[in-house]
């Protein structure tokens, strides 16, 4: 797949899948605007990615978001796809004082942010007849832990939204699509607050639920990211596309690690 040329915005692009992404879309030949909080993450991915454009912000604040899709059109000229990644996943009882709280980062990072963005940079996608890929999660169809119904609820509203815009853009040409990963080895435990240690014995746990034994790499959620996002995929819209292991083939629930 050839991407010559092509803008690509990738948010959560400092680690991860978002990483992965940007890698493999500048390999192909597309110019790429990494989106993160994290400078020097970010500064190790754009290492490999050629001359991409840098752009430290935080999705689930609005100004933050205006400045990504003004910094990709002044120095790259055009959007042709937006690659919304950026996610955060903190556990919290319903029965918590601080619930509502935690909902509202949450919501704020994992859908107002692929909203705005989508309403900004939806426009300039009209001009190029380009696409989006939102990236969600299988807990928006099945509950994996306990504690995450703040997680499980915004990756639900992410894949109904993104069918929603789908059904909107289709007549002007943007396609719109979702990839729902299982279990990926990220630093997202890590990123919950729990030592490496207790981060690989997550790992190891969803490792053994899935039918496969196994779980994913980055790269292979980057793959199919690049292929929703590519012309192979031009019938494709308002599809959500799983990439689990067989994980949502089980009923097991991944008990939380002390």
């Amino acid at each position: 797949m050839s991407f010559q040329d092509k803008v690509v915005i990738v948010t959560g692009a400092s680690s991860g899948i978002g990483a992965a992404t940007a890698i493999k879309f500048a390999e192909e030949g597309a110019k790429v605007a990494l989106v993160g909080r994290n400078q020097e993450k970010l500064n190790n991915v754009a290492k490999k990615c050629g001359n991409p454009v840098i752009i430290i912000a935080d999705v689930s604040k609005d100004d933050d978001a205006k400045r990504v899709i003004e910094d990709t059109l002044r120095y790259l000229g055009k959007i042709d796809i937006l690659v919304n990644n950026a996610g955060i996943a903190t556990p919290v009882s319903i029965l918590s004082e601080h619930a509502i709280k935690i909902f509202d980062q949450v919501m704020s990072t994992n859908l107002h942010g692929p909203v705005y963005l989508t309403h900004l940079a939806a426009p300039h996608l009209v001009k190029t007849k380009g696409n989006i890929v939102n990236v969600s999660s299988v807990a928006s169809s099945v509950i994996l832990a306990k504690d995450f119904f703040a997680y499980s609820a915004s990756k639900a509203a992410l894949d109904h939204f993104s069918r929603a815009v789908a059904l909107e853009l289709a007549t002007s040409g943007v396609r719109v699509n979702v990839v729902n990963p299982g279990p990926v080895r990220t630093d997202i435990v890590e990123n919950m607050g729990a030592t490496k240690e207790v981060a690989d014995a997550t790992y190891s746990q969803m490792h053994n639920i899935t039918p496969l034994n196994r779980i994913s790499e980055p790269e292979e959620v980057a793959d199919l990211i690049m292929y929703l996002a590519s012309d192979k995929a031009q019938a494709m819209t308002g599809t959500t596309v799983v990439t689990d292991n067989g994980m949502i083939l089980k009923s097991n629930i991944v008990p939380p690690q002390e």
